[in-house]
């Protein structure tokens, strides 16, 4: 379950909030001003921290808590950092007092309850972490099996705790490795403790110290599957790296406390901590607000670098040392450390970078080197295919997935498809669109893909480039073809020209004219039978005749030149009216359309309107022609029964979108709610051609 923000937020959770970051406030400042008072030898006596440190670390937990509360009211992993901020800040006051009550003898009064919180109850502290782990980040427990080792590890980290509260002091101090400091007798440090032999309370201590770090096994497998299920959801993705950049910051800290001075370890702690309650909030809140890819390169990179200079620095120090046998002094070989990380290391910083950033992100970190490789791939591939497994194989190597392929439309409603790799059980699909137009698809598998909001924009540009070199070399293919279908289309009808004028026009012109010598031969002699050649002469001539009126039809419907186009459509119109349906034609300002256009739009409404009359049973339609920004726009509607869905375009429906197409325009039909269709074609006019 994803957090929702209600749509109603109660105000109690806030105010909670509020409360909690005022408490932690007033424990810090009450901290600060105890641990002020207290001088640095008794504190050195007592074996006690800053009181305030923790503080500052309970506010650091509080004040996500409180953002998360006033967001997201009933999410648990809120309460956790709510309630674990100010038992923190109250656990550094406590210490912060049992510091300062006991700087006079007999101590003052909240001495012995303060030890209790800080020594025994400041145990609980430690649930705070598989809490979360389990929790985080949609509030909810595993299901299934895990769910009850979940509980049973809860339970294994709360052992220690309770083990604690009841065990008597001397032998919870003894078991932590020291004696009770002096200071700390006389108070009465053992208000719960049970009266069970010592021998068992060593047990029981040594037992519950034990499931502490195996207790916490659970949690981390549960994050592990967790992250791994939110490949597919970039979103629950990007809040799993949050909590991975949380653990990732807090295991340097705890490395970097064995090079710390003493006095430092507090203060790295504390920064770990209050790091965790912000990326726990950003990861819940708005975890795409920031570039969480970007920020665990960089994390990474710079502890590498840190890492490097202080390997640097002890090898220096250690080969100075061997080598000079002391007589370099220590300030010398740190400046020798220095020269040597700034002539070494300095040249491989950039190259350090790239690689840990490669490591990371993949090559998809230098959006520059993705779309130039990508562009010069494109520029060794010539048909559209080869174009689309080259964007599919750089995809696939600029973001690390196994699979991807690319699907682009092409304008016949078609799809030219390029695979990578092997096709996974699920897949999710990216959208490729190109002025407001979606030509395309992208799937990668849903299992793998991690994209975050940057990735998906680059994801985006870099494929609808290769989408529309794509689509342009498949367009310049077509226009190709078109030509050499133009060009077989001129001699076919090269030769139906000459067949027809050969074996039809040609014998009967030439009949005719051996009729006329026949009859021309018997008029003297013979009228009547020279009267019956003639007969039979001008029967053939008004054949022939026939025969031209045919052949200039076909090429052009004569209407056109005669009455123009509208009188034409009009005339059609009423040469395919059925019986009981009434055809309307209208036109405005179609004086000097291309010749092309003319027929283009002549043939569309002939068709559509023989449809009308045989399958619509309609008893109306309209006609339209007009003008509109540079195109001719056909418009056929009818009140008929319409085109039932799911019925197969004819070879009439089909050769509509053809003539449109073939003059760079398209042809939509429709059946509206109302009932009919709607048949809309759009010509483009292209340089239009005025009649003189």
């Amino acid at each position: 379950m994803t957090p929702q923000a209600p749509a109603r937020r109660s105000t109690a959770p806030t105010v909670v909030g509020v409360v909690a970051v005022a408490l932690t406030l007033a424990a810090l400042a009450g901290a600060a001003t105890l641990d002020a008072a207290v001088p640095a030898s008794h504190r050195a006596v007592t074996r006690l921290d800053l009181g305030w440190v923790a503080a500052v670390s309970g506010v650091a937990l509080a004040v996500p808590g409180a953002l998360l509360l006033r967001r997201f009211p009933r999410h648990p992993v809120a309460w956790v950092l709510v309630v674990t901020g100010v038992h923190w800040a109250y656990d550094g006051l406590a210490c912060a007092w049992l510091a300062y009550a006991t700087l006079q003898h007999p101590a003052r009064p909240g001495a012995a309850a303060a030890f209790w919180i800080y020594q025994r109850l400041g145990a609980a502290l430690l649930l705070s972490l598989p809490l979360i782990l389990l929790l985080y980040p949609d509030g909810r427990l595993p299901r299934g099996r895990w769910r009850a080792a979940s509980i049973a590890g809860l339970a294994s980290t709360a052992l220690l705790p309770i083990v604690l509260l009841l065990a008597p002091s001397g032998i919870a101090q003894a078991d932590a490795g020291g004696p009770l400091p002096a200071p700390f007798a006389g108070l009465d440090l053992d208000p719960a403790s049970l009266p069970l032999p010592d021998g068992v309370w060593r047990v029981l201590l040594a037992v519950a110290g034990a499931l502490v770090p195996v207790s916490l096994v659970v949690p981390f497998a549960v994050v592990v599957g967790r992250y791994r299920r939110s490949a597919g959801d970039a979103r629950r993705r990007a809040r799993m790296r949050w909590l991975l950049w949380a653990a990732l910051v807090d295991v340097l800290v705890m490395l970097s406390t064995t090079v710390l001075p003493q006095g430092w370890t507090s203060v790295a702690l504390t920064t770990a901590v209050a790091l965790t309650g912000v990326a726990l909030a950003i990861g819940i809140i708005a975890p795409q607000a920031v570039d969480i890819d970007r920020l665990l390169g960089g994390t990474v990179l710079y502890a590498a670098m840190a890492v490097s200079v202080l390997l640097v620095d002890a090898c220096v120090l250690g080969v100075a040392g061997a080598v000079l046998g002391g007589r370099l002094a220590e300030r010398d070989a740190a400046v020798l450390a220095l020269l040597l990380v700034t002539a070494v290391y300095g040249p491989l910083r950039q190259r350090l970078w790239l690689l840990v950033r490669r490591l990371v992100l993949g090559r998809r970190d230098d959006p520059y080197a993705v779309v130039a490789g990508l562009a010069e791939q494109l520029e060794h591939r010539d048909s559209p295919e080869e174009q689309l497994v080259a964007v599919a194989r750089g995809v696939a190597a600029a973001f690390r997935v196994p699979y991807v392929a690319v699907e682009v439309d092409r304008p016949g409603g078609e799809s030219v498809v390029a695979t990578y790799g092997t096709a996974p059980d699920g897949v999710q699909v990216l959208p490729i669109a190109y002025r407001g137009e979606t030509v395309g698809r992208l799937l990668l598998p849903s299992k793998r893909a991690s994209l975050s909001a940057r990735d998906q924009r680059l994801l985006g540009d870099m494929v609808r480039q290769a989408a529309i070199a794509a689509r342009t070399a498949y367009l310049a293919g077509e226009l190709q073809r078109g030509r050499e279908r133009i060009v077989a289309a001129r001699e076919e009808e090269r030769r139906r020209l000459r067949r027809d004028l050969h074996d039809g026009l040609g014998p009967t012109l030439g009949g005719v004219g051996l009729r006329i010598d026949a009859a021309r031969n018997l008029a003297t002699r013979k009228p009547e039978e020279a009267d019956k050649l003639l007969r039979q002469a001008r029967e053939d001539v008004t054949t022939a005749v026939a025969d031209v009126r045919r052949l200039v039809h076909d090429l052009r419907p004569p209407a056109l030149d005669d009455v123009g186009l509208l009188g034409a459509v009009r005339q059609q119109a009423e040469r395919l009216r059925a019986p009981g349906l009434t055809v309307t034609v209208d036109g405005d300002d179609l004086d000097g359309l291309p010749a092309a256009v003319e027929v283009a739009a002549y043939r569309i409404v002939s068709e559509a309107l023989t449809n009308v009359a045989k399958h619509s049973r309609a008893t109306s339609a309209r006609v339209l022609l007009s003008r509109a920004a540079g195109d001719l726009v056909v418009e056929i509607a009818d009140d008929g029964a319409g085109i039932p869905a799911g019925t197969p375009s004819g070879v009439g429906l089909v050769s509509l979108r053809e003539r449109a197409a073939e003059l760079g325009g398209d042809c939509r039909i429709e059946c509206p709610d109302g009932g009919g269709t709607l048949v809309r074609a759009r010509l483009p006019l292209g340089l239009e051609v005025a009649h003189g």
